[in-house]
């Protein structure tokens, strides 16, 4: 064989032997933990679904799913580790309508809500109910607004912190109920579960699930559910539109995104395995007896649901001027 021709095909050999190398070295994903953030507090309904879902997907796959409770700064904070994180699907992010408030609530925040994630799935709908301190006498919507009425900026509310949802929630409220309630915003759903049982605050929109033990007990009261329609676990509860504010709504959700740039077939897969979980029998039934309902989707599907909840808490954000203290 000629030197020429036999130098050519050693190249050739140790091309073919460096691809399969390469092929062998490329591991199936997941192949070492998943860091699952949640950037709230611990304590509240997104542990429940964070480590139930990374349980689920530890025994599905092998490999463990880290929860880690990142809170501060209204979500900002943990978002923004996932925002920065390599787009490889080790990191994911719990995420709630906090993402498509804080675009117009904050103006200086260090990711953006739509460009930087790859939306993943939706996961399940949270609705919240509006409590009271069980010593506030009141026992309906009407009676708290014309209490309210009655005592201008007497009454105060909790929120887990400015920008959630309950905050801009009751916001509306009080713009279409027309009361003056003062905001105390704490740092996440406990601490206003604690400060409502307690009466350091009289009023709250508070996730069913977090509050339904106190409410069975009677230290809370309930008095509506602030979604459009009545939630299954509590079918006799009316909604805050049924019950003296029509046309009142303020809808919890939470959702899975990781990284932009993060490989189509890898949120394909994440996707997958999510949706197959939401829909097991044994965690609709748990979801199901603290009060939320699985409300999975496809990535693109999340994609738009996104965009158009920034559109909707951006309208609500200018008409109620709420702001960050």
């Amino acid at each position: 064989m000629k030197p020429i021709l036999r130098a050519a095909l050693l190249t050739m050999a140790v091309f073919a032997l460096g691809g399969i190398g390469n092929a062998a070295s490329a591991e199936p994903y997941p192949s070492k933990p998943i860091h699952f953030i949640a950037p709230y507090p611990p304590g509240s309904v997104t542990d429940l679904i964070a480590r139930t879902i990374g349980q689920k997907l530890t025994e599905k796959w092998g490999q463990p799913v880290i929860v880690e409770n990142r809170g501060g700064g209204g979500s900002v904070i943990g978002t923004d580790v996932v925002a920065k994180a390599a787009p490889d699907g080790y990191s994911i992010l719990m995420v709630a309508p906090d993402l498509a408030i804080n675009e117009s609530l904050r103006s200086k925040l260090p990711y953006d809500a739509e460009k930087s994630f790859a939306p993943v799935t939706l996961l399940v709908a949270a609705p919240m109910v509006l409590s009271v301190h069980s010593t506030l006498a009141v026992n309906n919507v009407k009676e708290l607004i014309a209490y309210a009425k009655a005592h201008p900026g007497q009454l105060s509310y909790a929120s887990g912190g400015n920008g959630t949802v309950a905050h801009l929630g009751m916001e509306l409220f009080k713009q279409m109920a027309g009361v003056d309630i003062v905001h105390i915003p704490y740092k996440g759903t406990a601490a206003v579960v604690q400060s409502l049982i307690t009466g350091e605050v009289q009023v709250a929109f508070a996730q069913m699930a977090t509050v339904r033990p106190q409410i069975a007990s009677g230290k809370l009261r309930v008095l509506a559910v602030a979604t459009a329609s009545r939630a299954q676990a509590m079918p006799d509860l009316p909604t805050v539109a049924e019950a003296g504010v029509p046309g009142y709504k303020a809808d919890v959700w939470f959702g899975v995104v990781a990284p932009a740039g993060t490989p189509g077939d890898i949120i394909a897969k994440l996707n997958q395995e999510l949706v197959a979980i939401m829909h097991m029998p044994d965690v609709v039934e748990q979801f199901r007896r603290q009060g939320i309902e699985p409300m999975t989707s496809t990535p693109g599907e999340f994609a738009a649901f996104l965009r158009a909840d920034i559109r909707k808490w951006g309208e609500l954000v200018r008409r109620t001027g709420a702001h960050v203290d």
